[in-house]
């Protein structure tokens, strides 16, 4: 069976001979359509250099990465716009929404260059959003804005998820809701998502559980999820 997600000894490197300073050493991977992956590791380690691969925003310099049958560590700029474009829904640790705009807003700017959207109205509701529709970002809590943050990554209709540290900045109120969210998702879209976190409690929430240290891949296990409602967080 071919993997949906596939890297191949990704090296990403910085500075030369005796500097030279690993960001990804070799590191390889497979994951099927529709997993939830945690990715565990201290800062530095390489997750947030991992997940910028498999959404297309940096390259490798060795080493293969296919996604869905799409060779990107060989894709032109133009086919790699295209694959974030129509394939890849990111989620930011710091929620990069654009504070002009209300939440609905927010979420339309990336419904209007989406192949296939789904209902904004839908997304409201699903992610309790509803009655903020119209608020400004500055006027939403911690919690508020990641959840309108995650609707603006999936109102395009992503395959893949990727969630940097989404829950970094939320109390565990927050963070639970926003984790909750996440499996609600993957059982209803079938997005298949990575979600990095330093946090070790959070990673019964996962298919697959990933730990990177230095740059690889040190553990990639299986794992029979729980619901977040059942995790110490």
């Amino acid at each position: 069976m071919t993997m949906y997600i596939q890297m191949k000894d990704v090296v990403k490197k910085y500075g030369e001979g005796e500097n030279t300073i690993y960001a990804l050493d070799h590191a390889s991977l497979e994951l099927e359509k529709g997993e939830i992956c945690v990715i565990l590791g201290p800062s530095g380690s390489g997750k947030s250099t991992l997940l910028n691969m498999l959404g297309g925003l940096d390259s490798a310099d060795e080493g293969s990465i296919i996604v869905d049958g799409c060779t990107l560590s060989s894709s032109s700029k133009k086919e790699l716009r295209e694959y974030r474009r129509d394939k890849v829904g990111i989620v930011f640790q710091t929620y990069n929404l654009i504070g002009e705009l209300t939440v609905r807003e927010n979420i339309k700017v990336v419904r209007e260059i989406s192949k296939s959207p789904l209902s904004i109205q839908e997304l409201l509701k699903d992610l309790g959003l509803e009655n903020h529709a119209a608020h400004f970002p500055s006027q939403l809590s911690g919690g508020q804005q990641q959840r309108c943050a995650i609707a603006r990554a999936l109102v395009k209709n992503p395959a893949i998820l990727l969630c940097d540290e989404p829950t970094g900045a939320l109390d565990s109120k927050s963070s639970r809701h926003v984790l909750e969210l996440l499996q609600e998702i993957n059982s209803k879209y079938h997005s298949t998502i990575l979600l990095i976190t330093h946090n070790e409690n959070i990673a019964p929430m996962a298919d697959r559980v990933l730990r990177i240290h230095d740059g690889r891949i040190a553990e990639n296990y299986i794992n029979t999820r729980k619901p977040v409602k059942e995790l110490d967080i």
